[in-house]
């Protein structure tokens, strides 16, 4: 192994490890956006959210949780091929930025973020299933800039 190797060897681990852990979570998610019981959890608090509220009406808590998980899907597969096709990556890493500002934004608008009769940070369940988003959106931001500078690269 020459030292140029070596040198590159990790960061291209890395890379690939990071693209693993968010394509699997996204994937995951996406696929339980499917099922009732998940519709209903995140009913609970998409459903008085302005960018979700107006789809239950329209088509109920399953078809809005339909929606949600084919988003959370397309942006798992499209930053699954990220790591051949950096414009997939791009747009990939750009909706799960997205998909995770937004469920950040509910740290303001949930209930049930602090822990009754303390202060913050004393996160309640629905604040530490919120607060992991924080680790997820900067493996997006990461991925989309690695995807954009191999785009600048290929021109």
């Amino acid at each position: 192994m020459t030292d140029i190797a070596i040198s590159r060897s990790p960061s291209l681990d890395g890379r690939a490890a990071l693209r693993l852990g968010i394509v699997l979570i996204l994937l995951v998610f996406g696929y339980m956006k499917f099922l009732p019981y998940e519709a209903e959890g995140v009913a609970g608090i998409a459903r008085d959210y302005w960018l979700f509220g107006w789809m239950y009406p329209l088509i109920g808590v399953a078809g809005a949780s339909i929606v949600i998980g084919v988003l959370e899907l397309t942006a798992g597969v499209l930053i699954a091929l990220g790591g051949r096709i950096p414009l997939a990556g791009l747009v990939g890493g750009l909706m799960g930025v997205a998909t995770f500002l937004v469920t950040l934004s509910f740290f303001f608008t949930a209930p049930g973020i602090v822990q009754e009769g303390y202060a913050f940070p004393a996160l309640a369940s629905t604040g530490q299933f919120l607060a992991k988003d924080i680790g997820l959106l900067a493996i997006c931001v990461y991925l989309t800039l690695d995807a954009r500078a191999r785009l600048m690269r290929t021109r």
